[in-house]
C-alpha cells in the first residue's frame, strides 16, 4: 500500500504566528500519523507535513479565521521511485 505526505500550511495575520503555532500543536490527529513535523517561516507561517498510509488520511481542521492572512493550503504527495 502506498504512503501519502500530506502538507499543510498557514499564515497567521501578522504578529499571530506564534498562536498560530499554538494552534497547530493543540490539534490532535486520530488515528496518529506514522510521522508528524512541524516548521515556521517567516513571516507568521507554520507548515507541517504528516505521512499516512494510503487510506488513513487525517486532515488537520481551518484554525480560526480571525487568526489567518489567507486560506490554508494543502497538498498530498505520494512518493516516487528514485
Amino acid at each position: 500500500m502506498a504512503a501519502v505526505a500530506l502538507m499543510w500550511e498557514a499564515r497567521a495575520v501578522a504578529g499571530r504566528g506564534a498562536e498560530l503555532l499554538a494552534w497547530v500543536r493543540d490539534q490532535p490527529l486520530d488515528p496518529a500519523p506514522e510521522r508528524r513535523e512541524t516548521f515556521t517561516a517567516e513571516p507568521d507561517r507554520v507548515l507541517v507535513i504528516t505521512w499516512w498510509p494510503a487510506g488513513q488520511l487525517v486532515e488537520l481542521p481551518e484554525p480560526p479565521a480571525g487568526l489567518l492572512h489567507r486560506p490554508v493550503h494543502r497538498w498530498r504527495f505520494t512518493p516516487v521511485e528514485d
